[in-house]
């Protein structure tokens, strides 16, 4: 059943609407994600930790909740706010509602919320921390007092809470085939700071038999491992803090052993070759971002989920900007010109969201085979 709930910015905007799932307190940054489809993704993405979701779509819930479409195990956003909450879902792939996963994950949603207002007060102040609780466990001047008391993300190394505990090995392609590879002649290993279930996925189908590793695995831990080629994931948090992977990519920059990151990984990769980054005013959540190709001037629209960004003006010499984002020119790529090493900042697995640049894990095949016959 829904309860009185409120949603309190650091500002002291006050929001009041209807509470669905577990009946709780918490804070985190707000943010917005501008995607009509995918909320099962999006909410299960790791990146999201320790952030209040705003949907501008008015409704969600309506597709339910599947066991197929999963990004990771849990919902790791501190909260959900939506215009209009659907309880009775119509989809042939439903197993659950939304409002019983939440339960189930133990995080709260609020609904009834002007979503439109509330985007426009971000776009304009920028991503702020922010209270959401039930008017049952929390005044509306306990909630401000919560919200104004909330670190923020910048400073904070969250990867190593999202990611896994053990190694694993990963063969399984893309749904529905879900086409079994096999490890060619050794693995690419990916590092976990909050690893998308689709990028697996995609790495099997393009490359082949993936070991996840670790945020904190060593360099000499994954040398053991024969790796074919190297893959830094997306990931929660401010980049900066994540000394420890910084000084582990510095040395498998060094070996010039095939590396592709995505998000965090592309950020990280930055910082080990020398590049700076900073916070962002707002970031980019959403599917229809068009980045520019910076060479050949292809547009592509593509996925976002990131609060943080790579400083253009800031990369060495050795390092070119190889893609860029057409809605503010900030840094969307790069590409290491004395060893084969790339990123991305967006999301080419575009769960959800658009399939055009999965180009860029056939980039990383080619390297890998180019690597293998060395």
């Amino acid at each position: 059943m829904p309860f009185n709930s409120i949603l309190v910015l650091e500002d002291g905007s006050i929001f009041h609407g209807e509470g669905f799932g577990e009946e709780k307190v918490d804070v985190g940054e707000i943010v917005f994600n501008t995607s009509m489809t995918g909320y099962q993704e999006i909410i299960t993405d790791p990146s999201y930790k320790k952030q209040i979701i705003t949907f501008t779509h008015p409704h969600i819930g309506n597709t339910g909740i599947n066991e197929e479409d999963h990004e990771s195990n849990a919902i790791h956003a501190s909260g959900i706010v939506v215009k209009e909450f659907c309880t009775k879902p119509s989809n042939w792939r439903s197993k659950q509602t939304l409002e019983e996963f939440l339960i189930e994950q133990k995080i709260m949603a609020v609904s009834g919320i002007n979503t439109r207002q509330l985007t426009q007060m971000i776009r304009e102040k920028g991503s702020m921390a922010c209270c959401i609780g039930s008017s049952r466990l929390i005044s509306e001047s306990e909630a401000l007092q919560k919200a104004r008391s909330f670190s923020g993300l910048e400073g904070l190394d969250l990867a190593k809470e999202v990611s896994s505990a053990e190694s694993y090995k990963w063969n399984q392609g893309v749904w529905p085939e879900h086409k079994v590879s096999s490890n060619g002649s050794g693995p690419i290993v990916a590092f976990d700071f909050g690893i998308k279930t689709n990028i697996l996925r995609l790495l099997s189908d393009y490359v082949g038999e993936v070991h996840v590793v670790n945020a904190k695995t060593s360099f000499e831990e994954v040398m053991e491992l024969s790796p074919r080629g190297i893959f830094l994931s997306n990931g929660p948090g401010d980049p900066e803090p994540c000394t420890y992977a910084i000084k582990t990519i510095k040395k498998f920059i060094d070996i010039k052993i095939p590396i592709f990151g995505i998000c965090l990984g592309h950020q990280l990769l930055a910082l080990a070759g020398g590049a700076k980054t900073h916070k962002m005013k707002f970031g980019h959540h959403g599917a229809n971002h068009p980045v520019q190709d910076i060479k050949t001037k292809e547009v592509m629209i593509t996925s976002q989920n990131h609060g943080f960004a790579v400083d253009i003006e800031s990369l060495p010499e050795n390092i070119r900007a190889s893609h860029i984002s057409l809605f503010d020119q900030s840094l969307q790529g790069i590409e290491f010109q004395d060893t084969p090493a790339f990123s991305f900042q967006g999301h080419p697995e575009a769960s959800p969201g658009p399939q055009e640049i999965q180009i860029l894990f056939s980039k990383f095949n080619s390297m890998v085979d180019a690597y293998a016959k060395t």
